[in-house]
């Protein structure tokens, strides 16, 4: 059985408050769950003391029984202090693709293009 831990969503349509919780991977998203250890409220400041509640002691345990955590639970649990979160890095992601090089190279070869014509009409009529 691999256990995660996990958000799942309750609160309103556009007002999101998310429970931190133990499942077993193959429980959906807001379905069945074996423990409840915390509360994550995207909506309040980034700065308030409860935006991220968390019971320290269950994390240890769950985490000691092997339970992975998402990616977002790794921050909270990075920021607890249980443990350490590698920082992920993909310059990759910020090139663009084929399709969009190819676009920009004939953007590029038409406006050299009518530049050319029009530099060449500026030295005629000197």
């Amino acid at each position: 059985m691999a256990l995660k831990i996990r958000l799942t969503r309750g609160g309103a349509k556009k007002r999101p408050y998310y429970r931190i919780i133990v499942a077993d991977s193959r429980f959906p998203r807001d379905g069945r769950f074996i423990d409840r250890i915390g509360a994550y409220d995207p909506m309040k400041p980034k700065d308030a003391a409860d935006r991220v509640v968390l019971d320290v002691e269950k994390a240890k345990e769950w985490l000691a029984k092997g339970a992975q955590p998402t990616d977002r639970v790794a921050r909270f649990l990075d920021q607890a202090g249980l443990m350490k979160r590698a920082a992920r890095n993909n310059p990759e992601k910020a090139k663009p693709g084929k399709k969009a090089e190819e676009r920009a190279a004939e953007r590029a070869e038409k406006a050299a293009a009518a530049a050319a014509p029009a530099e060449g009409e500026g030295a005629a009529a000197e």
